[in-house]
């Protein structure tokens, strides 16, 4: 279950999708996909090999040397007979619970390029890409590297429509919902996110038209009646009212949950609160400038 701050979006955004952090989760989550497709099977190896010419054996001891030579880029001697494979496994977990949360990524991607002769099916990084989907990590394997996937345009975008709407209850609401939705790590709510989302701009703009029966797609379509907005952009947002809308769509309830996933969700949460934030700039230089069409 989250914590109080996080259902109430008062932790910072980079602390719920996480930016420049690693909570405990999500650490001691990639730590237990190496465990168990990396040190288990290490461990495995060295207790059934026979002789050292053994490839299981020889391919994980070649694994642990790789770590300690060009990972911690340590001597050779730690590696010696005397020195045991429990032992080199108590180092890494020791290091892997320490160290910065940006090693735990080089760790990983390090794992993913330097050995990955044991996984030819990138059966690692797909684990890691589930675990880092999951704990809502700003981050994925894309190829061999660990790349950003959340900008920090987009999280500034959010962080601005949760402030900018606060004179704005019911818009600030579904805000803070929608934001809440996605960032359950126990049950995601792909669809109702998206709902909430929708339904923030649907709420500022029945404030703009001073209609509060208007439907979103109703609402546009007039609303540049009292502020000034460009036509290309309110058909681009019926457009994508039109998709959450129509017969088969998410606010219908007749889209399949699985056909819905955190990219979804985040495009239209990103693209939401960017537009919320656009509706209520103008609807504060409109004040000012006295626009009425």
């Amino acid at each position: 279950m989250n914590s109080f701050s996080q259902r109430y979006g008062l932790k910072p955004i980079k602390n719920i999708i996480q930016v420049d952090s690693m909570d405990q989760d999500l650490r001691t989550s990639l730590w237990n996909i190496l465990q168990m497709l990396y040190w288990e099977k290490a461990v495995q190896a060295n207790k059934c090999v026979t002789n050292v010419n053994d490839y299981n054996y020889k391919q994980f001891k070649s694994l642990f040397k790789l770590i300690w030579l060009n990972y911690f880029k340590k001597e050779l001697p730690h590696l010696s007979y005397s020195y045991s494979l429990s032992t080199i496994l108590e180092d890494i977990h020791k290091y892997f619970f320490s160290c910065q949360w940006y090693e735990v990524y080089d760790f990983i991607e390090f794992i993913a390029n330097k050995f990955d002769i044991l996984f030819p099916d990138n059966e690692f990084k797909q684990s890691c890409n589930e675990i880092l989907k999951r704990e809502l990590s700003a981050y994925r394997f894309v190829d061999k590297q660990i790349i950003k996937i959340t900008s920090e345009i987009e999280i500034a975008e959010i962080e601005e429509a949760l402030k900018n709407s606060e004179p704005y209850k019911t818009v600030n609401t579904h805000l803070h919902r929608a934001l809440k939705l996605l960032s359950d790590r126990q049950s995601h709510d792909y669809r109702n996110s998206i709902k909430e989302s929708i339904s923030a701009v649907e709420s500022i703009a029945k404030i703009i038209t001073e209609d509060d029966k208007a439907t979103l797609g109703d609402a546009l379509k007039k609303i540049d009646k009292k502020i000034k907005i460009h036509k290309t952009l309110i058909e681009s947002f019926l457009k994508i009212y039109g998709y959450t809308n129509d017969a088969d769509g998410i606010r219908h309830g007749l889209m399949e949950d699985s056909n819905l996933d955190f990219e979804d969700a985040k495009f239209m949460l990103v693209s939401c609160f960017a537009f919320v934030n656009y509706l209520i700039v103008k609807i504060e230089k409109s004040k000012n400038t006295g626009y009425s069409k």
